[in-house]
Order: structure tokens, then sequence, then C-alpha cells
């Protein structure tokens, strides 16, 4: 078999599928700056030019990994009342993005117009206008609730060094005396909490 057979062979047995599981193995195992197209390539046994035949680029890529991992959000069995239904949705959509390693980061640096992003989208909405809000502050509660989850999901997996010693020794000097003040907020964890506490700041108690 020539080098051409045996990459057209290659191109065959694989499909975007296949490479996309392949690039959240390798996520998981390595995190998102140990992502790479010829990591990809490497895993699959294939040459970069096979990953690329699926996957054209890695910033597409990326964008098919982040949708993979929003097709994680089970849309079955939600909550009637909007309220609750949007707040379902958005803890589903956190457990997805931190159920891959460096997953938040991953969703927060693509703007993937594909299915499983839009559908998620979608049903936000619905219930948004649902519960009666116009369609501008509808989209604008999307973004808010996608901007805070996805942040706080990427502190979530940014820890235990996100705020490190610098921070208590900065404020040691005594000149920054409101943030020594609130200071054991600032290293309470509580992810669970301060998400909850979130979506009712947006949403309303």
């Amino acid at each position: 078999m020539t080098k051409k057979q045996a990459e057209d062979a290659a191109r065959t047995r694989l499909d975007p599928g296949a490479v996309v599981r392949a690039a959240l193995e390798l996520l998981d195992e390595k995190g998102a700056d140990g992502l790479s197209v010829r990591g990809v390539a490497d895993r699959l046994g294939v040459r970069m030019n096979t990953v690329l035949w699926h996957a054209k680029t890695k910033a597409r890529l990326l964008e098919l990994m982040a949708d993979a991992i929003l097709a994680e959000v089970s849309c079955d069995g939600l909550p009637e009342p909007w309220e609750l239904r949007v707040r379902e949705l958005f803890h589903r959509y956190r457990r997805a993005l931190l159920a891959h390693r460096g997953g938040a980061r991953i969703v927060a640096g693509t703007y993937a117009a594909e299915p499983a992003t839009l559908r998620f989208a979608e049903l936000t909405v619905e219930a948004l206008l649902a519960g009666g809000l116009e369609e501008r502050e509808a989209v604008w509660t999307v973004w808010t609730l996608v901007y805070f989850t996805l942040g706080l999901a990427q502190e979530e997996q940014a820890q235990p060094d996100a705020l490190g010693g610098a921070f208590a020794r900065r404020l040691g000097a005594g000149d920054y005396p409101s943030l020594s003040r609130v200071a054991p907020h600032f290293e309470e964890a509580a992810f669970d909490e301060r998400f909850d506490y979130g979506l009712s700041r947006v949403l309303g108690p």
C-alpha cells in the first residue's frame, strides 16, 4: 500500500465524531494547554493531515469539541415553570463543563453555531420568553448566565492555585482595607453555593 493509499484509508476509517472524541480524551488527560492537532493525530495513530481533513483547522476542532461538551447537557425531564427550567438547564450546563478537564476554557474560547449549542440556547431563550422577558432582555440574560457560568467553572477548574500566596501577602501590607476585611470570603471555595447565589441574582429569588 502506498503512502497516499494509507492516508486515504485512514480518512475513510475516521469521521469527525471520532476525531472529536479523541480530542476530548486528550483534553481530559493533558488539559487545554496540552491539546494539539498533532497530539490528536498521535492518539488516533494517523498523520496530522488526516485529522485536519475532518476538522479543517484547530479552531474548527475546538468548536466541534465545545459543541460535543454541550451535547452532554440533557434536555429531558426539565421542570415546567420557566425559572426552574432555566436554573436546571444551567446546572446541567455547569456539570457538562466540569465533566472535562478544561471544559469551561474550551467552550469559553469558541462561538460554535452548532446543533447542541443552538439547542441549549433555544431552550433557554424559549423559557425566558415564556417568563415574560422581552426579546432583548432574554438575549442579554442568556449572555449574563453563560458568562457567569463559564467564568465560575474556569475558576473552579483552576483550583487550588487560583489565589495563591500573593493575594494574602499584598493584603498584609494594609493598602487594601476593604479587601482585607472580606478576605476570608474570597478564599471560600463553596462553588455550588456561589453558583446558586449567582443564578438567584440574575433570575431573582
